[in-house]
């Protein structure tokens, strides 16, 4: 039981990360589509508002009109009773009363369908200042998580200069390489410098011996021409 308990734990694990990553990849599509769920539940909320505030309408237009009609047959019997007809005035006064009875049949009715409109009408506002709120949240998110992306990979290129892979070590490598070479070739300059002065030294040296005996041979016969 433990090991099917600890595999279950892994496989879920598995999977939340797996959705995690998929909303890291679609981050925008994502936040964009939960705003056009809201909208969604939006537009319900008017239509069902629609319909109760057409009903509650059409309630509210009866029950006047009851109220109306009973306001209505109460001026008449009081005409008719003004006019010494009383029997047409009890007439009048049966229709008031059923006129009357109607608008208490639908007191009850109009009230709680104005309570449902009003409750409506709450409700739609509330949510269309949160799609609102929803809507400017939404794009700061994108912002911020577009930037900090951008500065995700800005901060590992840096981080990662150090490394001896990376083009930055390579090239200082390559750097020092070519410098040891110049410093080898100096060195080397230096000596074949150094052997071709005193090789020159040495022939100007021999040129002046082999003038001082020529002169003195030349001297040695004059010497003995005269004598």
């Amino acid at each position: 039981m433990g090991i099917f308990s600890r595999l279950f734990r892994v496989g879920k694990g598995q999977v939340s990360a797996g959705v995690e990553a998929l909303e890291e990849a679609t981050f925008e599509t994502t936040l964009r589509q939960t705003i056009r769920d809201m909208e969604k539940d939006l537009d319900k909320l008017v239509r069902s508002s629609a319909e109760a505030l057409s009903h509650h309408n059409r309630l509210e237009a009866e029950y006047k009109k009851f109220q109306t009609q009973a306001a209505d047959w109460e001026d008449k019997a009081m005409k008719a009773l003004q006019a010494g007809k009383e029997e047409l005035a009890r007439k009048c006064l049966a229709k008031k009363q059923e006129d009357d009875s109607k608008v208490a049949e639908l007191e009850s009715s109009v009230e709680s369908s104005r309570k449902v409109k009003e409750r409506l009408i709450a409700q739609r506002g509330e949510l269309v200042q949160r799609i609102e709120k929803a809507k400017r949240d939404a794009s700061t998110l994108i912002a911020r998580k577009n930037a900090a992306r951008a500065q995700k990979k800005v901060s590992a290129a840096l981080a990662g200069a150090g490394d001896q892979s990376n083009a930055f070590a390579t090239l200082e490598r390559f750097s020092r390489n070519v410098e040891a070479d110049e410093a080898q070739a100096a060195a080397y300059d230096d000596l074949s410098n150094t052997s071709l002065d005193a090789e020159f030294e040495k022939e100007l040296a021999e040129l002046g011996s082999g003038s001082n005996a020529v002169d003195a041979d030349l001297a040695a016969l004059k010497a003995k021409m005269n004598g």
